[in-house]
């Protein structure tokens, strides 16, 4: 009686056991194809985000040169015409993510910097110089970079900034909807995500 006791014990321990391996192969073959998609789903938000703005502005340029140790000056003027196209992008290739599979985590280490590209068209008007002082292509040169600059400092603290943010974070919520529907976390700057809205208010 006991030997058919102890036998049923040892065979319903093995049975057990080999449920639990059973058990824990599904959960880790579950957690290894969790793990899976969600680096492929994180390659295809890896994109360039782009915004477009288009920006028209008057500059005046003025040069004078003196002459004959001061006693004559020589000057040179023009109205400058500018329409100029700029393009905020976050090249997301360069985000840095990683994946702690045991945790269920998605960490975003790396945000990209925005960059600013600017293409000015610059058309010059009432253009006027004296002989001895003459426009230069090194006084273009110096239009142009005055004129970049300027707008650079302008879109800087424009919409066409706050718009690029704003396209920037709804490509990373496509990152929390996807963790979150799978059961995992979303963290970035060592703080946990837990709402689109919290998402919106990162210090990028």
């Amino acid at each position: 009686m006991r030997k058919i006791l102890l036998g049923a014990v040892l065979a319903l321990v093995i049975v057990f056991g080999i449920r639990y391996c059973e058990h824990q192969k599904d959960e880790r073959e579950q957690l290894e194809a969790s793990t899976a998609l969600i680096q492929t789903q994180l390659q295809n938000v890896g994109k360039l985000v782009v915004t477009e703005g288009n920006y028209a502005q008057v500059f005046s340029y003025n040069d004078s040169k003196d002459l004959l140790y001061g006693l004559v000056k020589a000057y040179k003027k023009a109205l400058v015409i500018i329409d100029a196209k700029a393009k905020v992008s976050y090249d997301l290739s360069k985000m840095v993510v990683t994946t702690n599979a045991e945790k269920k985590k998605v960490i975003i280490l790396f945000i990209p910097e925005p960059e600013l590209d600017i293409n000015p068209n610059i058309k010059y008007y009432d253009v006027s110089q004296d002989y001895l002082n003459q426009f230069t292509e090194r006084d273009f040169n110096i239009v142009k970079e005055r004129i970049e600059d300027d707008l650079r400092r302008k879109i800087s603290k424009s919409e066409l900034m706050t718009n690029a943010e704003n396209r920037l974070i709804s490509e990373l919520q496509k990152i929390y909807i996807l963790t979150n529907s799978m059961g995992w976390t979303l963290e970035y700057d060592a703080t946990p995500i837990n709402s689109s809205e919290e998402l919106q208010r990162i210090k990028l």
